[in-house]
């Protein structure tokens, strides 16, 4: 009886008229979706690698190490065709220098407006709003349909428990939906091939959870339109309540989660931090200079008290020691305003970090919202890109300068500027002779990426919620 209730619910998918309407769209939308996807990634991966040769080709034609400074952009991923999370909200590059901290800027939203109005519709966005409102369009009528026809009751007078009827039910539409859906999600990867995208293991494996996920999240809808229409008596009834629930899970309670959360945990803005980081900076530069002014006076108070004949061979002889000494201040003050920068930001990122659990453990309230941070944890696209990346610039910042550091002590050059103040002369500024830079050695910056075990980790618990619903 099993198999048969099953082939019934199997023939009445395939031949309602809801079916091809159903399929044409959902392939439509999935291989458009990959396609453009691909065509997106293509086309940052250009522009990455034209990018970092402008770099590169700048720090070959810098003439002094003080003035070197280097940009790195972010490598596109090719997980973000399926998947673009915050990938296009967060910064593609940030400047590396001894006197700037490290931010990512620049995001593609940022350069074209026109982008971020209508968003980016990749495949984690079709399975979380157009297969999900489809599985409950084919089954909210599924058990109180047959009983406003009728054939519910002669179904039922035969030795049938009602629970093989609900299984059966529940497998002839999960069979009747997801084997269709899954001949353009395959064309879809497919195109991955005929593209050439680089595609590694362990993408693939990414991919195929990312699958399991999708697939875990159309199981529940489609149980949870068989629920709805167990309990209810008309369908047309049944249709509402499950529409309003969908809204509900997909719209309202995802983003009322990040709100109450957002009230719970308030957050500084990062326009407040700049704002606090700029000042603090702007004090200490004063300060420094200020300070210099002063031991200009005395170096050349000092060099005047010489004869005339003296005074060029003692400025000769000091002015070695008086750089070190500058630059030893320098140093220091940069110091200063990095430890700054790096304890306002990790203040701010703890707070952050502290009001994106709030918001997700209410948001995992709706299974949608479990599989979204499913998807993003598996595609490296999740909240935490940005903080990760920006911990590795941070990192390749300090192997950078050291570098620079090096050489520039290996090239016997101070790399400041010489300010003379003479009362026959004036004043005269020297920023030292230029020299053509050997690059030889210098550090390659290595992104962060989360390893597969690691974005597993990341998606247990979501993946345990979607089973929970599901069940």
């Amino acid at each position: 009886m099993f198999t048969t209730i099953v082939l019934k619910e199997l023939k009445s998918i395939l031949v309602s008229p809801r079916f091809p309407v159903t399929f044409g769209v959902s392939a439509v939308l999935i291989l458009l979706s990959v396609f453009m996807g691909i065509r997106e990634y293509r086309a940052s991966l250009e522009q990455y690698h034209a990018a970092d040769e402008l770099v590169r080709q700048e720090m070959r034609e810098a003439r002094g190490w003080m003035s070197l400074s280097n940009r790195v952009y972010r490598e596109p991923d090719p997980m973000q065709i399926f998947v673009s999370g915050v990938h296009n909200d967060v910064g593609r590059l940030s400047g590396i220098s001894s006197w700037e901290p490290v931010k990512l800027s620049s995001s593609a939203y940022s350069d074209d407006p026109l982008f971020a109005v209508f968003r980016f519709i990749d495949f984690s966005f079709i399975v979380q709003v157009v297969l999900t409102l489809f599985a409950i369009l084919f089954t909210y009528d599924s058990i109180n349909g047959e009983r406003e026809s009728g054939t519910l009751q002669l179904t039922l007078s035969n030795a049938v428990p009602r629970a093989t009827i609900i299984s059966a039910k529940f497998a002839g539409a999960w069979l009747g939906l997801v084997i269709p859906l899954a001949v353009p999600t395959l064309l879809s990867l497919s195109l991955l091939l005929f593209f050439g995208v680089p595609m590694t293991a362990g993408i693939w494996l990414r991919l195929g959870f990312l699958i399991m996920a999708s697939l875990l999240l159309f199981t529940f809808f489609i149980a949870f339109g068989i629920l709805v229409s167990a309990v209810t008596r008309r369908s047309n009834i049944s249709f509402l309540v499950c529409l309003v629930s969908w809204v509900a899970m997909v719209l309202i309670i995802p983003r009322a989660g990040m709100m109450l959360a957002g009230q719970i945990v308030p957050v500084p803005s990062d326009a407040e931090i700049d704002s606090q980081q700029d000042s603090y900076s702007k004090d200490r530069w004063n300060a420094h200079f200020a300070q210099m002014e002063k031991k200009w006076r005395k170096r050349n108070e000092l060099l005047n008290s010489f004869l005339k004949e003296e005074r060029e061979a003692k400025r000769e002889e000091m002015e070695w020691i008086w750089a070190e000494e500058d630059k030893a201040d320098r140093d220091s003050m940069q110091a200063a305003i990095n430890a700054n920068a790096r304890k306002l930001r990790e203040e701010l990122r703890n707070r952050k970090g502290e009001q994106e659990r709030l918001g997700f453990i209410l948001s995992r309230l709706s299974p949608v919202s479990a599989f979204q941070l499913s998807a993003m944890n598996l595609a490296g696209t999740d909240i935490s890109l940005k903080p990760r990346y920006e911990d590795a610039l941070e990192a390749y910042r300090t192997d950078f300068n050291a570098y620079k550091e090096q050489k520039q002590k290996e090239s016997g050059s101070h790399g400041g500027i010489r300010i003379e103040v003479d009362s026959e002369r004036g004043i005269r500024i020297d920023s030292g002779r230029e020299i053509a830079l050997d690059l030889t050695g210098v550090p390659e910056f290595t992104p962060n990426r989360p390893s597969l075990s690691d974005a597993l980790s990341a998606s247990i618990v979501d993946f345990g919620m979607m089973a929970f619903f599901s069940i």
